[in-house]
């Protein structure tokens, strides 16, 4: 059965909500529009004939498709929020239909190019259905082919009771973009044996190794006052929070220089005036010693630039985020080896690479429920140029099926 114009309908609807997450809100979920498509999710589920259909007070839809044979409970996850990096206001999802392997250009901007230069996986694609946005906007494939792809999988199976299968728990979770998306009540809320997330790459991928990760806050307090009068006594807080990005290791760990298993210290916001600037850092590495030892560059960076200037006050808070679900997979891998019998099953290669970043997978695995990660197809999420084949998030429809038709065989 083709799933390919399902899937193409509820990415192209899902995509043009705006849904983008916002660190610096203290809601849950972080923005108010997370809950156009969250209810969307919830209508359609129940309009689908799921049970328990649920939006909870903290910003996830939960859902229940009942087994029709014994088995585990599976959970399968995808986040609805949009990454706050790139603009994500008014998305218009267009579909490239049979793509003819060249370039692809962008009617709102006529200056961006999609190729098989800058995005290699995109020439396996020829014939394929590919899905961007306009030029303007992220597309949003991350996550939504996710959301897409476990409804059409979900929508299958209760249209189909014949297919034998245990409970199937299904989770759509806000501000995964920020580190917020798995709050203390989902594990038992989600009440899965294992679960999975749908929030990965390429065809095959089959992830339970992810980063571990920290957050950085830097406060530089300087000394106002006004600048005809200022000498010796302004401390001008941007020259020293310029000072401290500058010493912080340029070559060896920012994100633009550094792959595989190399982890970062990234610079992701600085904001204020010349009395008080705020820095904001992520930290990541696979282990957590060098997450200990990137957290420890920070805070002596912040010590070294504070003895230059002790009319100033420097504050470093680093705060835990998620940590590397290998620590508790690698235990009990029972949910990655059903993803990878079920992808043979399929005639796909699973291949398993280290995440270099972190799902809701990361947290939930760490709180008690194991979630590895399945691919969807989304290719360079983040940006304009962000693209997914609606034939690849068939590919991991298929594999949504054929995990729980192997957990009840």
């Amino acid at each position: 059965m083709s799933f390919d114009q399902d899937l193409e309908d509820r990415l192209v609807r899902y995509c043009a909500v705006d849904t983008q997450s916002d660190a610096d809100s203290p809601t849950a979920p972080s923005t108010t529009i997370q809950y156009d498509l969250l209810r969307m999710l919830e209508s359609e589920l129940t309009d689908m004939g799921a049970q328990d259909v649920t939006l909870t007070d903290y910003g996830v839809v939960l859902a229940t498709i009942p087994g029709t044979a014994p088995g585990p409970t599976i959970g399968f996850l995808a986040h609805v929020d949009t990454a706050p990096q790139f603009n994500a206001t008014g998305v218009k999802p267009r579909v490239i239909r049979g793509y003819n392997g060249g370039d692809i250009t962008y009617p709102d901007n006529a200056d961006l190019v999609l190729s098989p230069e800058n995005s290699p996986y995109l020439g396996s694609k020829q014939g394929h259905d590919i899905v961007t946005a306009s030029g303007l906007t992220l597309l949003g494939a991350d996550d939504k082919a996710g959301v897409a792809i476990i409804m059409t999988a979900m929508q299958h199976l209760l249209d189909n009771p014949d297919i034998a299968h245990g409970p199937v728990r299904v989770a759509f979770t806000p501000d995964e973009e920020i580190g917020r998306g798995v709050g203390p009540q989902l594990p038992k809320d989600l009440a899965a044996d294992f679960a999975y997330t749908f929030d990965g790459g390429k065809v095959g991928e089959i992830e339970y190794e992810s980063f571990s990760a920290d957050g950085a806050e830097i406060i530089v307090k300087g000394v106002s006052i006004h600048p005809g009068y200022a000498k010796g006594k302004l401390v001008n807080a941007i020259h020293l929070a310029s000072k401290i990005i500058d010493m912080l290791p340029q070559q060896s760990m920012v994100p633009e220089l550094t792959g595989d298993r190399d982890g970062f210290i990234h610079a992701t916001d600085m904001e204020g005036g010349s009395s008080q600037m705020r820095i904001k850092l992520i930290l990541r590495d696979f282990e957590l010693e060098g997450l200990e030892q990137k957290g420890e560059i920070v805070r002596k960076v912040c010590e070294a630039v504070q003895a230059t200037e002790p009319r100033a006050e420097i504050t470093c808070t680093i705060t835990p985020q998620y940590r590397n679900m290998r620590y508790w997979l690698e235990t009990d891998m029972t949910p990655v080896d059903l993803a990878r019998d079920a992808a043979k099953s399929l005639g796909l290669e699973p291949v398993s690479v280290p995440i270099r970043g972190g799902t809701d997978g990361s947290r939930l695995t760490e709180m008690g429920v194991p979630t590895p990660n399945l691919f969807t197809g989304m290719q360079m999420i983040h940006g304009p140029l962000e693209w997914v084949s609606v034939q690849d998030m068939a590919k991991a429809t298929d594999l949504c099926l054929a995990v729980v038709k192997r957990a009840a065989s």
